[in-house]
């Protein structure tokens, strides 16, 4: 899998979906809304260590210069 998520883009989503992932738990820890925005930062966290995005990949948008 190539790399399409920057360096700075890849720790904004790591940072932006671990809080998605507290917040999910600890605010909204008795619904579904919470397992909502703790599943959206999971995502957001996965593409952050991963450094692909699918959406990014079907949109044609590669912010990351090919060598």
């Amino acid at each position: 899998m190539k790399t399409n998520v920057g360096t700075v883009e890849r720790i904004a989503r790591v940072l932006g979906g671990g809080l998605l992932v507290a917040t999910g738990f600890l605010a909204f820890s008795q619904g579904m809304m919470g397992y909502g925005i703790a599943a959206m930062g999971c995502m957001l966290l996965m593409t952050g260590l991963m450094g692909y995005c699918p959406a990014c990949h079907l949109m044609g948008r590669c912010p990351v210069r090919a060598h």
